[in-house]
């Protein structure tokens, strides 16, 4: 029966003669679209039959694949495309499954055109909207096979771009078609984005090779049009933006492991970009998403060359840029831990030379210099990051970096040995920089929030130390809290200007918290800066901080009290040169002395007080003609002038503080207190520094305060202090505290165990006791009266007087009226 319906056509089933009917006898002449309109309308209007023609337009195609009868096959293609954008009926899953059949068997051919004649039609059907769902529908092969077509070498170029843009389109396809429908397969998954992200990535990377072929100016449009690399592009951004909060990762780990396996971190460029179109196209509430993933895999890559890790560095400093202009979340603080843990593991294999402890002396030298540009990004990025932050969160992350510097203090334990103290000095120092790229350009109304207690301390604390760097990096991390108005600048360069009016200095009112906390703080900055400029190994940088920090002062947090002590301050600095107890070398001298210089005639101006400013001028015009070496113009060059002799300065060429106090007394300034020399307080801080034991600080609180003394003459010589003498203060006050506690205790127990008659009888006698003692005081301060009835001889021959009451007393005839 089959047979002969198979040879007669008229007993053959109406679908089947509808579809043969739209392939003519020649395939060039194309679809007979007559034909191919009577096939649609039998296919709306019997839809069960959609089906059925869908397995039979599969099974001819198949045939006409295998006969290499393409021509057919390409209308049989052109006749699925239409009947599937016609029909949306409940039964088009069935026809769809055919249709899905078909494409993938052009897909599985060698022919190129037949690969992109079955993309095209996938593409079509994924931009189709269906009205029922599908349970059981899959796109793995798809996704593998355009994967596999995006990597394409075929021979040809214009044919390998042909297929690559068919990979990506269809690859685009698969995500539009089953991203946002639950009931698809999970595009998501690792197994797809393994496959899908990596094809991507692989198109964008060939961009240079795509344009540097592109043969003429005049067919370039042509070649933007067909560039995969901007498809890729386009389709990375749409496969980005639509996913959801829990697929960020996997989709990210790709990128990832892409960079990785075609050493891509080391020109960064690429890497750059690719984070760049993922931050851009995500949802803003994602990025600190993939902030932590690249966190994690800096932590991942630890071992790896500092070539790797600075490109994840330079990387993570673009991305976090972007993602702070949407939110970062909770990972500010966990992103600047874990670069500051890759901080110290860079300077443990610069220091060893290896990435697993052991020392290499052959590729020593190599690691240093990598490690050292590591670094540097690092300390980069963190300051990039920073500034993109709100003020409470940069304080947040000021205060997290200090907490991380090691200090020489009890709770801050050093390393010992010469390994241990490199690693400490050159943890210091990246630490430091660090917090100066964070705290360039802060800005704060309060410096009270800006610089509390606890930082301030730490942060001076490492000012006392030996090494010049570490202190130059101190004076302009404080620089960069005091300046608020961006004045830093204006005093890079340390000079006596007759009028500072050319400066244009921008100069605010001292705010009520900017007095109160000079008023808690002043005298430790006073303090540090008189000790540094102490210092034997202070170069010009340091002293160009040293005015700078000094000139800010005076313009931001600076009342008449402040202005005084400043004054003061650089007047004992004067001393400090012309003493020269500390024996400095000549240019320390003659910087101090053109620093005190510099400093003077900047206040002088700024407090407007004629005779003050007179003063300032006349000494240093006498400078000029006589001192030269003591004015900065001469010593803050590249070759300073200086003379071989400092001894016997003359006292024209210094600043009096007599003549500055008699002149600023009489413009309302607290004179007396000009009058005093500053004299620095010492502190427990002196240990800090590395200088000095412990026992040499006391020793030296103790001198300086007998050589203070008015008294100091007639003084007994200070015992001895020495570790027994220590040892027996400390095991007599534990002894004093435990007699104390023990007594207290006695006092306790018999109010709550002894008697009440007894308590009554104890607190009477006490009462006794007073009231005697009062009777006495009174008995002495308040005498009557002598009596005129005589005295009496008491006890042991000494005459008493006797209180005789008034009405007994006898008055001589004289006093009665």
């Amino acid at each position: 029966m089959y047979g002969v319906c198979g040879c007669c056509g008229a007993l053959r089933p109406r679908y089947k003669r509808l579809v043969d009917n739209i392939f003519p006898e020649d395939p060039e002449d194309g679809l007979v679209k007559t034909n191919m309109e009577k096939l649609t309308f039998y296919a709306l209007s019997a839809p069960e039959k959609l089906d059925r023609i869908g397995a039979y337009l599969s099974e001819r195609l198949i045939r006409d694949v295998g006969r290499h009868r393409y021509g057919y096959v390409c209308i049989a293609m052109e006749a699925l495309d239409q009947l599937l954008m016609a029909c949306h009926c409940q039964s088009i899953n069935l026809f769809v499954e055919s249709f899905l059949k078909m494409v993938a068997k052009l897909l599985e051919s060698e022919k190129p055109n037949l690969q992109i004649l079955g993309t095209n039609s996938f593409v079509k059907f994924a931009n189709i909207e269906e009205d029922t769902p599908s349970y059981h529908r899959s796109y793995d092969f798809f996704v593998s096979r355009f994967s596999e077509m995006c990597h394409s070498s075929h021979e040809d170029l214009e044919i390998k771009t042909k297929i690559r843009m068919s990979g990506i389109k269809g690859l685009q396809g698969v995500v539009r078609k089953t991203v946002n429908d639950e009931l698809q397969a999970n595009i998501w998954d690792p197994q797809h984005m393994d496959k899908i992200v990596p094809s991507l990535l692989f198109n964008l990377q060939h961009v240079e090779e795509a344009e540097s072929r592109s043969p003429s100016p005049l067919q370039a449009p042509e070649k933007e049009k067909e560039n995969p690399a901007e498809l890729a592009e386009r389709c990375l951004r749409e496969l980005l933006g639509r996913a959801a909060f829990g697929n960020i990762k996997n989709a990210i780990k790709p990128v990832l492991i892409h960079l990785d396996n075609h050493s891509l971190w080391e020109p960064k460029v690429f890497a750059i970009r690719c984070f760049k179109i993922i931050m851009y196209s995500i949802q803003p509430q994602h990025s600190h998403l993939v902030i932590q993933q690249l966190l994690s895999h800096l932590d991942a890559n630890s071992r790896s060359a500092a070539t790797v890790r600075a490109g994840i560095v330079e990387v993570l400093s673009e991305a976090a840029v972007i993602a702070a202009t949407g939110s970062v979340g909770p990972t500010v603080l966990e992103m600047f831990n874990t670069l500051l843990r890759q901080l110290r593991l860079s300077i443990d294999y610069a220091l060893t030379g290896s990435y697993d402890g052991a020392i290499s002396l052959g590729t020593k030298i190599i690691k240093e210099h990598e490690e050292r540009m590591f670094q540097e990004a690092v300390i980069k990025t963190i300051g990039s990051f920073a500034s993109t932050l709100p003020t409470y969160q940069r304080s947040e992350v000021i205060l997290f970096i200090m907490s991380k510097v090691p200090l020489p203090s009890l709770h801050h334990p050093m390393e010992t040995g010469r390994t241990g103290e490199n690693r400490n000095r050159l943890t210091q120092i990246m630490l430091l920089k660090s917090l100066l790229q964070v705290s360039t350009g802060f800005q704060s109304n309060n410096m009270m929030s800006a610089l509390p207690s606890n930082f301030l301390d730490r942060l001076l604390s490492t000012a006392l130390m030996e090494d010049a760097e570490i202190r130059l990096f101190v004076l302009e991390i404080l620089i960069s809290f005091i300046d608020r108005h961006g004045n830093r600048h204006k005093f890079s360069t340390i000079s006596t200007l007759s009028d500072i009016s050319v400066l244009k200095l921008k100069v605010d009112k001292c705010s009520r918290q900017d007095t109160i906390f000079m008023k808690k703080h002043s005298q430790q900055l006073y303090r540090h800066i008189y000790l540094s400029c102490k210092e034997e190994t202070n170069i010009r940088k340091h002293y160009e901080a040293l005015y700078g920090l000094l000139a800010l002062i005076s313009i931001e947090l600076a009342n008449e009290e402040v202005v005084v002590d400043l004054i003061r301050l650089v007047l004992a600095v004067q001393d400090v040169a012309q003493a020269n107890e500390e024996n400095l070398p000549v240019y320390n001298r003659c910087a101090l002395y053109a620093l005190g210089a510099a400093y003077l005639n900047l206040i002088s101006q700024l407090t407007t007080v004629p005779a003050f400013c007179q003063h300032i001028r006349e000494v240093i015009e006498t400078r000029k003609k006589e001192a030269p070496y003591m004015l900065p113009e001469d010593v803050f060059v590249e070759r300073p002038r200086l003379t071989h002799n400092l001894d016997g300065v003359v006292i024209e060429l210094l600043f009096r503080q007599s003549k500055i106090s008699e002149v600023l007394g009489g413009s309302g300034y607290n004179a007396d207190r000009l009058c005093v020399p500053y004299i620095p307080q010492l502190t427990d801080e002196d240990r800090l520094s590395k200088r000095k034991s412990i026992g040499e600080t006391i020793s030296l609180q103790v001198e300086v305060e007998s050589r203070n003394s008015p008294e100091k003459e007639e003084r007994v010589p200070a015992e001895e202090i020495t570790y027994e003498t220590l040892k027996k203060a400390i095991v007599d006050s534990v002894a004093v505290e435990e007699q104390e506690r023990e007594r207290r205790r006695q006092v306790v127990e018999k109010f709550q165990k002894a008697p009440f008659e007894e308590i009554a009888a104890h607190c009477g006698a006490r009462a006794s006791l007073l009231q005697s003692k009062l009777n006495q005081i009174f008995e002495i301060t308040i005498r009557p009266p002598p009596s005129p009835s005589g005295t009496i001889t008491a006890a042991y021959g000494q005459p008493q007087n006797h209180s005789i009451p008034v009405y007994e007393m006898k008055f001589p005839d004289l006093c009665v009226y």
